[in-house]
């Protein structure tokens, strides 16, 4: 998997549960809830002030290993 500034929250967390801590890390505590789930990354760093390039740079890095 890829993931870009649009890919869904949900997508990622279910292709790798492991995924988890660095959504939880940008401050994002809701992962069971539907609406952040539903989010995509962009949008869940707009609302929690995180740089969405730097998240995708790490989510890549780590699902590459």
């Amino acid at each position: 998997m890829t993931v870009t500034k649009d890919t869904i929250i949900g997508d990622v967390l279910d292709f790798d549960a492991e995924t988890a801590p660095f959504f939880l890390e940008m401050g994002m505590h809701c992962l069971g809830c539907p609406a952040s789930r539903g989010e995509s990354i962009a949008d869940a760093c707009a609302v929690h002030g995180v740089d969405a390039d730097e998240l995708v740079e790490k989510l890549n890095d780590f699902l590459s290993k």
